[in-house]
C-alpha cells in the first residue's frame, strides 16, 4: 500500500521550472500562492528530493493562518509532514524545513549515507528513515512510500525536483499531476523542466494522461491531469 500521490509544480512557458543557474525564480502570482498553501493544507505530507533543498531551501510550511487553524480544528498539526529523499543525507542541518514551523520532518536516506550525516540530522529533529539496500546510494522510493502509508500518510503533495518526478513517475507512483504555466520564457538547455532524468525511449512507453481541469489564473493557467495508469 501507498499514499495517493500528486505532483504540483510551475514551469515557464518552454517548461523550466528553475533556471540554468538552478535557482528559483518567481513563475506564478498570488493567486496561485494561495492555491498550493491549500493543497498543502489538505495533504497529509510533502515530499522534495534533496536538490530542492539545496537549491531553494523551502520551509514547505502552511503560510495561512486560517489553513492553519483549519488544520488544527481537524485534529492535525499545522503542517503536513514533510520529506526530504535525500540518499547521502546532505540535507544541512540547519536547513529551514528543519528549523521552521511546527511538525514532524522525515528524511529517507539510502545504505550508504554516512552515519556522522545521519546523527547531524536526528540532532537536528529529523526522523531519518533508510530505504534502500546496503550499498546502494539511492533512496527505494517505493519502500518509502510503504513507510509513509504505513505511519498514517494517505495523500502525498510532491513538490520537486525535475528528478524526483521523474523518478516517481518512472516506478508508476503517481496518481495526479498539477502544473501551473506561466506566461514568461527563461530557455537554457540545461535549465530543469518538468521532469528530468532518463525519459522514456518511445511513445508506447510514454505515460498517458488525462486531462481534468484548465483554469486561467495571474496571467496564466493552472492544468490538472489524472495519471492513466
Amino acid at each position: 500500500m501507498r499514499p495517493f500521490v500528486f505532483i504540483n509544480a510551475a514551469m515557464s512557458a518552454d517548461g523550466k521550472i528553475s533556471t540554468h543557474l538552478r535557482k528559483q525564480v518567481r513563475i506564478s502570482g498570488d493567486r496561485d500562492f494561495q492555491r498550493v498553501d491549500r493543497l498543502r493544507c489538505e495533504a497529509d505530507a510533502i515530499m522534495i528530493g534533496i536538490g530542492t533543498i539545496l537549491s531553494d531551501d523551502p520551509s514547505l510550511t502552511v503560510k495561512s493562518k486560517e489553513l492553519q487553524k483549519e488544520r488544527l480544528d481537524t485534529g492535525r498539526g499545522e503542517n503536513p509532514v514533510r520529506v526530504v529523499v535525500d540518499g547521502l543525507a546532505k540535507t544541512p542541518p540547519d536547513a529551514d524545513i528543519l528549523r521552521k514551523g511546527a511538525g514532524r520532518r522525515i528524511i529517507f536516506v539510502s545504505g550508504s549515507a554516512e552515519v556522522k550525516r545521519v546523527d547531524a540530522l536526528c540532532t537536528a529533529g529529523a526522523e531519518v528513515v533508510v530505504a534502500g539496500k546496503p550499498g546502494e546510494s539511492r533512496v527505494d522510493l517505493a519502500a518509502a512510500l510503504r513507510h509513509l502509508h504505513d505511519t498514517g500518510i494517505r495523500r502525498l503533495m510532491v513538490e520537486g525536483g525535475a528528478t524526483l518526478n521523474w523518478s516517481l513517475i518512472d516506478l508508476k507512483l503517481v496518481d495526479e499531476i498539477y502544473v501551473y504555466i506561466g506566461s514568461l520564457i527563461l530557455g537554457g538547455s540545461t535549465a530543469p523542466t518538468l521532469v528530468d532524468g532518463t525519459g522514456f525511449s518511445n511513445h508506447d512507453e510514454a505515460l498517458s494522461l488525462d486531462l481534468v481541469s484548465v483554469e486561467q489564473m495571474d496571467g496564466g493557467f493552472v492544468v490538472k491531469w489524472r495519471v492513466l495508469q
